[in-house]
């Protein structure tokens, strides 16, 4: 089925996409749903269920007026039950919902009103926000570099993008590819995949099309990099993708943007048209070269980090994530050849290609090249966005860029929901780097950087990650849909009640989920559980038999 969607979605193509003319509720009778069923010649039910699928399509929140995060920044923060009760005061319970992370990690008390997000000392004038009495005043988070600033320095412009497409244009394709495999670039999202090796299989790949998708989705709570990328460096990211696409062989690209994200849609659409402008320009042969990008909004959906689930979503399809092989780079967006990367990575390709594979090369370490953007939450002394070359040392970035902790903090939750709950006994083992964390038994991830207060119960934070992951799985394959709600369940009843986890039970299910999970939500949940057994077994053991 989802083949035939897939199909019915690319004849209209990326203009006319299924995804953005899915209604935000059905109507009294329904009829919103129908009318896209039958422009598409799809079924009622493969709209409905799409629509229903996404936290701002869904017809049960179609009546919301506020959203307060529920990320897990705020939650350690404690703030956001008075920003809840505030919202509630104002449009009444029933109109308000969570959502799960507003990227603003650095500051919380983050809520969402009317299309625009709030937070830290906008949420004193609450009420006056919503009841349209005062704008949006979002308070300036630091940004800062240690080293090389190649993604925090200077902002390229579009006179820049302007003057040095046209000198790297010049250079034949297979040429920008041998820099960027010089360079040793490796994905930012998470996996650290080389991305001249993805990028290279496209470009073998036969298709009438070809297709580069920017991963904007940047659902993981506490990571807030992206979103700077896309506000504060955007000709970056678009000068990055239409290199990508004269390397891969594609000359169409979308930037998929978190509905939760709505001032990077503004400022990313904008500037995507403005760059659409540019092309075509002339290529190193004389032929033409044209790239046009289009940005798309999400509704919300964390799974929709995941690349397949995304291509789905573009599509019309239920974001679900597809069986692999064959990969994206071979069968993606509209069955055809497509490189899917996230922002941060992309956004390093300017620097290659204008300094140089060996200049990337020549940061950070052997196997990690280049700088990494770190996202430091509130706990922190001085908390925000900085850039280290790979390798710099975890305490480096925690007491002399952090400033250290605001209170005393236990733990580091590094990489999102799915990374390494890191103890501070093991920050100065740590380098940031993918091969130091992954040898450690943790994950470096997007490396976000949150902090786990000691007065808050490390049992409800692990509650929080399965609830977490509860609420976003697709639900495709059983062990994700299933196991994410009964890890919630256990820790649960143990901290509410006298009842005590089986730890035999309790690895089973760590164990079932890790392996017979179709993506990394439902296959990394098990990582952080782990990492709290086994360094703050004192303070769990209460709530396990013997």
């Amino acid at each position: 089925m989802s083949k035939n969607i897939r199909n019915l979605s690319a004849r209209k193509g990326l203009d006319d996409n299924l995804f953005e003319q899915l209604p935000d509720n059905g109507g009294a009778d329904g009829d919103n749903y129908r009318n896209v069923a039958s422009k598409f010649l799809i079924g009622n039910a493969n709209t409905y269920g799409t629509a229903s699928f996404y936290d701002f399509l869904n017809p049960e929140n179609s009546g919301k007026k506020g959203f307060y995060c529920a990320g897990s920044a705020c939650l350690l923060a404690g703030t956001q039950d008075v920003v809840k009760s505030e919202l509630e005061a104002q449009f009444g319970a029933d109109a308000v919902g969570p959502v799960y992370c507003l990227g603003r990690c650095y500051e919380n008390r983050a809520f969402h009103v009317d299309g625009k997000n709030y937070s830290g000392a906008e949420a004193d004038a609450l009420p006056s926000i919503c009841r349209h009495e005062k704008s949006q005043h979002p308070t300036p988070y630091r940004v800062q570099h240690q080293g090389r600033g190649i993604l925090t320095g200077h902002a390229l412009s579009l006179e820049e993008c302007l003057r040095l497409l046209p000198v790297w244009l010049q250079r034949p394709p297979e040429t920008l590819l041998d820099g960027l495999r010089v360079s040793g670039l490796r994905g930012r999202g998470g996996a650290g995949f080389p991305m001249a090796i993805k990028l290279d299989t496209v470009r073998k790949e036969q298709a009438d099309q070809k297709y580069i998708v920017c991963n904007a989705d940047e659902g993981d709570p506490g990571a807030f990099s992206d979103r700077y990328i896309l506000e504060e460096q955007p000709h970056l990211l678009m000068a990055g993708m239409a290199l990508a696409g004269l390397m891969a062989g594609a000359t169409e690209g979308v930037v998929y943007i978190r509905a939760e994200y709505p001032e990077s849609i503004t400022i990313a659409r904008r500037v995507a048209e403005q760059f659409n402008n540019l092309f075509p320009l002339d290529t190193h042969d004389g032929t033409p070269f044209s790239f046009r990008l289009k940005v798309v909004k999400a509704q919300g959906a964390y799974i929709c980090g995941e690349e397949t689930a995304l291509l789905n979503s573009i599509e019309g399809n239920r974001p679900e994530v597809r069986t692999r092989p064959p990969f994206p780079a071979q069968y993606g967006l509209y069955g055809k050849p497509t490189a899917v990367n996230n922002v941060e990575t992309l956004a390093n390709l300017p620097f290659i290609a204008q300094e140089g594979g060996e200049a990337f090369k020549s940061l950070g370490t052997a196997k990690s090249s280049g700088t990494k953007l770190l996202s430091l939450d509130s706990h922190f002394r001085n908390p925000g966005l900085y850039e280290v070359d790979m390798g710099t040392p975890l305490s480096f970035a925690v007491y002399e860029l952090g400033g250290g902790f605001k209170e005393p903090v236990k733990a580091l939750h590094i990489g999102g929901p799915l990374g390494g709950l890191v103890p501070i006994s093991r920050i100065n083992d740590l380098t940031l780097d993918f091969e130091s964390f992954a040898s450690n038994g943790f994950l470096l991830g997007h490396a976000s950087i949150l902090s786990v207060p000691e007065r808050f119960p490390l049992i409800k934070y692990l509650e929080h990650l399965f609830e977490f992951t509860a609420h976003e799985s697709c639900g495709k394959c059983f062990p994700c849909r299933i196991g994410s709600v009964r890890g919630k369940e256990l820790l649960k009843k143990a901290y509410e009640s006298d009842y005590r986890i089986d730890r035999e039970l309790l690895n089973d299910l760590l164990d079932t989920l890790e392996k017979g999970s179709l993506c990394a939500l439902g296959g990394g949940i098990p990582l952080p559980v782990k990492n709290a057994l086994k360094y703050f077994e004192s303070e769990l053991q209460p709530y396990f038999k013997n």
